[in-house]
């Protein structure tokens, strides 16, 4: 996966092979979300779009866990109206959302992680890659979050 943007806006973590993968993607996100100050927030607004940035990295990078057969690499991709976040693995089927019905697995935890980014994201979607698949969603930078800086 090549960089795009410039490097004081895009951040690229590598994860074939790293462990607690999801702890790590966090908190590379959180330290990218302060690097472009959007924490520590200084409003209701900025705090929960800054949670929800978090959240939806848990589980982007879970749902290629459980689904892709890990993680490559993560990318966060921030300007002024807006946040990419990409996560690549080494599936090429495109992420199928959880269907009410029979065989649904009522009351069993996990399955909703492709609703919440339904709910969260300002959009999101999927791209074939050369070993199997991205899955990108972006999330609208807060009014008060302005021209990230350099690392």
């Amino acid at each position: 996966m090549e960089q795009r943007g410039s490097p004081d806006r895009t951040w690229y973590l590598v994860l074939d092979g790293a462990t607690d993968v999801v702890t790590r993607s966090r908190d590379f996100a959180r330290r990218a979300l302060a690097a472009w100050h959007w924490l520590p927030a200084a409003t209701q607004e900025e705090r929960d779009a800054a949670d929800d940035v978090l959240l939806l990295v848990s589980e982007v990078v879970a749902n290629a866990c459980l689904h892709g057969g890990g993680p490559s690499a993560l990318l966060l991709d921030c300007d002024e109206e807006r946040l990419r976040i990409e996560v690549t693995d080494g599936n090429p089927a495109p992420p199928v959302p959880v269907r009410a019905g029979p065989g649904a697995r009522r009351g069993q935890p996990g399955g909703h992680g492709l609703l919440i980014m339904d709910r969260l994201a300002r959009r999101w979607g999927t791209r074939p890659g050369p070993h199997g698949k991205c899955v990108w969603l972006e999330v609208a930078a807060p009014a008060g979050v302005r021209n990230p800086e350099p690392r």
